[in-house]
């Protein structure tokens, strides 16, 4: 995608005023989406791609008045339900030069990561958009700002899709949606309180990138590092998994899987990491001791997409944000685990 500069300032009161009634209205959403009677023939691929597009032109020349929106609309930044206009729309300045996106014509979800510049400042930015009649009905997004809390944030100038994330599933290997989802709840069943034990099926091969910060299979490992990124990001998936390095993470909860692409095996995950920061050291299973680094109790609010590709998870791709402990989701409803 091209850098956007912004063009001008336009009028957002009106929209806001049309969607300012609109989110009070919140509905369950579980780990299977709700699939209701979508007509496929609305909006394919192309058309919600088309939907990306046209949205994030809007938002860099500040004009949500050029979109089209469904009578009710749900609108949230960072997890807390705001007016369309309000947010990243007043203070963007440019977008940055590459993105992931995912399409499940099926429930009308599209994803997209990517990188804003906002007043000079680079930040991280996933968005989740339904579309109902080809009208915009829901827009969840994330930006992740430097500074935001204690999880990583590496250089947005380095961002870029990575090839296996634009590829399309050869048919003779792309997974059921059911087991799509499941792979991924079984990697978040790994991650809550991790001690080693595996939940979910990896790819030797298995990489992570965390607003922008290898995590796992890092291309370009730093070999010299002892930190806890560096060391982390010289492991596969499930090598850090068997380990146990995330012991501290408590619980992820408020799991909702929206959107599943099955053509390109991705799956867009989100919920919450908590972190009530009582654990002050814990043992990975080669023996070795560790100072836990979540001092404080607080949880990280998540986007993430999955990679499957012949029935394994082989990437993942995380844009989180630090939000107080234990808040709840505008887009949630039911019993946490």
């Amino acid at each position: 995608m091209r850098n956007r500069e912004i063009i001008g300032v336009a009028p957002v009161l009106f929209c806001m005023f049309l969607v300012s009634a609109a989110f009070s209205a919140s509905r369950a959403q579980s780990i299977f989406p709700d699939a209701s009677a979508y007509d496929t023939s609305v909006c394919d691929r192309t058309c919600l791609y088309g939907f990306v597009d046209r949205y994030l032109l809007a938002l860099a020349d500040k004009d949500p008045s050029a979109l089209p929106w469904a009578k009710t609309v749900r609108f949230t930044e960072n997890n807390v339900s705001l007016r369309v206009g309000d947010g990243l729309w007043g203070t963007i300045s440019g977008m940055g030069p590459e993105d992931l996106r995912a399409a499940d014509p099926e429930h009308g979800q599209v994803a997209y990561f990517g990188v804003v510049d906002e007043q000079g400042n680079p930040a991280y930015f996933a968005m989740r958009m339904k579309i109902v009649d080809r009208k915009i009905a829901e827009v969840e997004t994330l930006v992740d700002r430097k500074g935001n809390g204690p999880g990583p944030f590496g250089d947005p100038a380095k961002m870029s899709e990575l090839p296996i994330t634009k590829e399309f599933v050869p048919a003779s290997q792309r997974t059921a949606r059911e087991k799509m989802i499941a792979l991924a709840d079984g990697y978040d069943n790994t991650l809550q309180l991790n001690d080693g034990h595996v939940f979910t099926v990896f790819d030797p091969a298995c990489s992570r990138r965390e607003n922008g910060v290898w995590t796992a299979s890092d291309p370009h490992p730093d070999l010299k590092s002892d930190s806890l990124l560096a060391v982390a990001g010289r492991l596969t998936c499930e090598q850090g998994f068997k380990l146990g390095n995330y012991r501290w993470d408590d619980r992820l909860r408020a799991r909702r899987f929206p959107l599943v692409d099955e053509q390109k095996g991705l799956v867009l995950a989100a919920g919450f990491i908590d972190h009530s920061g009582r654990l002050r050291k814990y043992t990975t299973t080669d023996g070795v001791v560790h100072d836990s680094p979540m001092k404080s109790p607080h949880s990280f609010c998540l986007l993430e997409m999955f990679k499957i590709a012949d029935g394994k998870i082989r990437h993942a791709e995380a844009i989180f944000i630090t939000v107080p402990y234990n808040m709840p989701s505008p887009w949630f409803e039911g019993s946490d685990r």
